[in-house]
Order: structure tokens, then C-alpha cells, then sequence
């Protein structure tokens, strides 16, 4: 459901909401139905919270700026599912983070 206008607006939105939180959002890409973020945020911060802030904010700012999105979304008056996945990478080489992050089939 998402194109690239739509994710590109997203990256702004949550760009603003990882300033709020003194995190970082070092990459960002996503396909036509989820996105990947690699974010640096500081450890008082809970990811709960965090999430749960990225996904309320893109999901009420992308309605109100996109109608389009509607019809995705028509029986729940939300764009995101309650789920999502968190990892960790402090092991592993940020390059190769990124590069997976970049790879993914961006809609045109």
C-alpha cells in the first residue's frame, strides 16, 4: 500500500520523531507494506515507548497528508498492525545493517 511518496514522507515524519526522543535514524527504506529502521537512541529511552511513538505519529500525520491510505485501513482506524520487530546490532558491523536496510524492494 505504500509508494515511494508515501515512504518518503514517513522517513521525514519519523526522522522528527526520533529528534524528539535525542535518537538517531541512521537508515530507513521500506516495500509496499512494512519499513526498516535502524535507530541509535540512548538507553534511557524504552523501545516500547519509542515504537510505539513512530508509529502513532507517522500513522496519524500519513492519514491526514494521504486519504489515499484509507482504503487500506477502512475497518481500523490505524495504518500499522500492533506488532513489530526489534532487534539489536551492537555486534554486528553497522555496514552490513544498512546495506540489508537499503536493499529492500522500495516501491516506485
Amino acid at each position: 500500500m505504500f509508494a515511494d511518496r508515501h515512504l518518503t514522507r514517513m522517513e521525514a515524519i519519523i526522522r522528527d520523531v526520533c529528534r524528539d526522543f535525542e535518537a538517531d535514524l541512521i537508515e530507513f527504506n521500506g516495500e509496499n507494506n512494512h519499513v526498516h529502521l535502524l535507530v541509535n537512541f540512548p538507553p534511557k529511552v524504552a523501545v516500547a515507548r519509542l515504537v510505539n511513538s513512530l508509529k502513532g505519529v507517522s500513522s496519524r500525520r500519513l492519514r491526514q497528508e494521504f486519504p489515499d491510505l484509507a482504503r487500506h485501513y477502512y475497518r481500523a482506524n490505524k495504518l500499522w498492525s500492533g506488532s513489530y520487530f526489534a532487534g539489536s546490532v551492537g555486534g554486528a558491523p553497522l555496514s552490513v545493517v544498512k546495506q540489508h536496510i537499503e536493499q529492500q524492494n522500495r516501491p516506485g
